[in-house]
């Protein structure tokens, strides 16, 4: 079925967004935006930017690296077919 990657994608981006907001160090998304130099104190709708990009980054991050776990793992429980020549 088609799109199966994408929920798995989706799915992960969501719990990793989760996971970072109750705990923004999670490595990765906070090494990336402290690298950058986003300023800890700067709020947008009551939520700091840094966790936020924080939150966005590791759900990315997280995503592929789980969808092409996904990916990688179903293209080898695909039985192979004998070409007949």
């Amino acid at each position: 079925m088609k799109g199966e990657g994408a929920i798995v994608f989706v799915i992960a981006f969501i719990v990793f967004l989760a996971v970072t907001f109750a705990y923004p160090e999670l490595p990765l998304g906070s090494t990336i935006s402290g690298a950058m130099g986003i300023n800890s104190d700067v709020q947008w709708s009551g939520f700091a930017v840094k966790t936020l990009l924080t939150a966005i980054f590791n759900g990315v991050i997280y995503g592929v690296i789980i969808w092409l776990i996904f990916t990688f793992a179903r293209r080898s429980m695909k039985p192979k077919t004998q070409s007949s020549s």
